[in-house]
C-alpha cells in the first residue's frame, strides 16, 4: 500500500511517495534474559536494562555486567541493531517503548524486558532509531496492557505501519537527525561545565576567597531585619479573587503559585490569570523589577527574582515579595546569596 500524500518538507532530489510497512516487513527482533546471577561488575557485556534508557533515548550505563562465558548469541546486540523498552515495571509507561541505537558490537546484551531490533537492508539504522522514538512509539503506547506493570507484546508491535521513504531518502533522514542528536549532545556537555563552573565561582565568591580587583573590605553580617526592606505577601482577605476574576493568557495579568518558579526565576508557562479589574485592586501584590518572590505555602523557600519582564505581575496567598532598600543591597544580589543558602541547606549543591 502506498500513501499517496507527500510529505511537505522533503531533501531536494527526493520526490518518491513514502510506502506504509508494517514493522516486521523491515527489520527481524530477538529477545532473551540475561540471568542475574550470571552478572558481574567487572563482567564483559553492559546489560540493558529499563534503567539504561535515558531522556532522549540516550544509553544510561546502569554498572551492570554480564559475564561472556555465559551469554548465548542471541542475547548481545550487535551494532547497527537497536534495542526497545516492551515492559516498563514502574507501572506509569513512561519508557514503554522507547528505542536505543547501538554502535559497538560485542559490547551489550539485553534483559527480559527488552527486544533486539535488527534492520533488514531496506531500513537504515539511523532512520530507524528516528522514527521508532517518534510517530511509531506513539502507536505503541496505544496498544499497551497491563495494571501493575504496563508491557506490550513484540508481535503486536511488528504487526504496525511504518512510513517509509526509499532507503537513499532514509540515509539522508537518519544522518540528519543524528547530527541534530550529536548537537544536542555537546550543547548538553556545554552547559555541564558552565553549571559546574558557577558552583565554582559561587564557592569561592561566597566565602571571600576569590574577590574583584578593587574590593577589599570585609563583608558585613546584617540581619534581613535590621535593613529597610520591605515585605508584603499575597492574603488579601475578603479581596482575594474568586472564580469570577479569573482570566486567560491574552486578557489577563499572571498571578503566581508556588509552582511558577523555574532555576532561580518566574515562570508563567502554567500560571493563572486575574482580570486587570482584579490586578488593579490588589496593588500590594504588584511585582516589581529586582524584587525576591518567596514562597512562604508549599514548597516553602523557594525563592524567584523578578526581572523586568515580570513587572506588573501578581502573587497568590502561597507567595511574599521582598523588596530591598537598593542603597543598602541589591536586590539581585541578595536573591543569589539567598538561593544558594537555601539549596545548600537542602543539599542541592
Amino acid at each position: 500500500m502506498t500513501d499517496k500524500t507527500m510529505p511537505a518538507l522533503r531533501f531536494r532530489g527526493f520526490y518518491d511517495a513514502w510506502e506504509q510497512r508494517k514493522l516486521s516487513d523491515v527489520a527481524n527482533h530477538r529477545g532473551g534474559t540475561a540471568i542475574e546471577k550470571y552478572f558481574e561488575k567487572d563482567g564483559k557485556y553492559k546489560v540493558i536494562s529499563i534503567g539504561s534508557y535515558g531522556l532522549n533515548s540516550q544509553y544510561v550505563d546502569q554498572n551492570i555486567r554480564a559475564l561472556s562465558n555465559e551469554i548465548t548469541d542471541g542475547r548481545v546486540v550487535n551494532s547497527g541493531e537497536l534495542t526497545m523498552v516492551l515492559n516498563d515495571k514502574t507501572a506509569n509507561g513512561t519508557i514503554i517503548g522507547r528505542t536505543l541505537l547501538i554502535d559497538q558490537d560485542n559490547e551489550y546484551v539485553i534483559n527480559q524486558r527488552t527486544e533486539i531490533i535488527s534492520p533488514k537492508e531496506t531500513f537504515d539504522s539511523n532512520f530507524a532509531y528516528t522514527v521508532l522514538n517518534g510517530p511509531f512509539r506513539e502507536k505503541v503506547k496505544r496498544i499497551v496492557q497491563g495494571g501493575t506493570q504496563i508491557y506490550v507484546n513484540y508481535p503486536a508491535v511488528s504487526n504496525l505501519n511504518l512510513e517509509l521513504p526509499k532507503i537513499e531518502e532514509q540515509k539522508k533522514i537518519g544522518s540528519f537527525f543524528k547530527q541534530l542528536d550529536n548537537l544536542i549532545t555537546q550543547n548538553e556537555h556545554k552547559l555541564d561545565l558552565l553549571k559546574q563552573l558557577k558552583q565554582a565561582y559561587l564557592q569561592k565568591i561566597f566565602s571571600q576567597e576569590l574577590r574583584f580587583a578593587g574590593f577589599s573590605d570585609t563583608w558585613q553580617q546584617r540581619k534581613l531585619g535590621e535593613t529597610h526592606t520591605y515585605f508584603t505577601d499575597g492574603n488579601y482577605g475578603e479581596s482575594y479573587p474568586s472564580a469570577s476574576d479569573m482570566s486567560d493568557k491574552r486578557h489577563g495579568v499572571p498571578f503566581l503559585r508556588g509552582s511558577d518558579f523555574s532555576n532561580g526565576y518566574l515562570d508563567s508557562s502554567n500560571a493563572n490569570y486575574i482580570k486587570q479589574e482584579k490586578h488593579n485592586e490588589l496593588t500590594s501584590g504588584h511585582i516589581k523589577q529586582d524584587d525576591i518572590i518567596l514562597v512562604v505555602r508549599g514548597s516553602l523557600g523557594t525563592l524567584g527574582y523578578a526581572t523586568k519582564e515580570n513587572e506588573g505581575w501578581n502573587i497568590n496567598s502561597q507567595l511574599a515579595i521582598l523588596r530591598t532598600n537598593k542603597l543598602e543591597i541589591s536586590g539581585f544580589f541578595f536573591n543569589t546569596i539567598s538561593f544558594r543558602q537555601y539549596r545548600t541547606k537542602r543539599n542541592i549543591i
